[in-house]
């Protein structure tokens, strides 16, 4: 659900004096628990350390970011990989199609040397 056009996107005062404080071209990192933060025209080239739980995250807004939130672009959750009989035959099949390309790759070498 979005917030009333009425009271303006939602950005944290001390987010925006921290910013504002900021020179541009400053490479340090503002960390931040706000994930609500709306990314306002302000923030754009400035790192944002998100924390998202257990780790703080490293957000660089561009212009394109600009009415997203913080906690966008820091996820919370870590996506391993979908299971199943199918994705192990996928994954041996891509690393033995790996390993003949460095066979391949070291052959090639060795018939130049000579």
């Amino acid at each position: 659900m979005t917030r009333s056009l009425k009271k303006g996107p939602y950005v944290d005062e001390r987010l925006i004096k921290k910013v504002l404080d900021k020179k541009p071209g400053d490479r340090s990192v503002i960390k931040t628990w706000i994930r609500a933060a709306v990314i306002s025209p302000e923030m754009v080239g400035f790192t944002f350390g998100v924390y998202n739980g257990k780790i703080f995250i490293s957000v660089t807004p561009t212009e394109e970011m600009v009415g997203h939130r913080l906690g966008e672009f820091s996820p919370t959750r870590k996506f391993t990989r979908h299971g199943g009989k199918m994705q192990k035959e996928m994954e041996t099949a891509a690393k033995q199609k790996e390993a003949d390309a460095s066979k391949a790759a070291k052959a090639s070498d060795t018939t130049k040397k000579k």
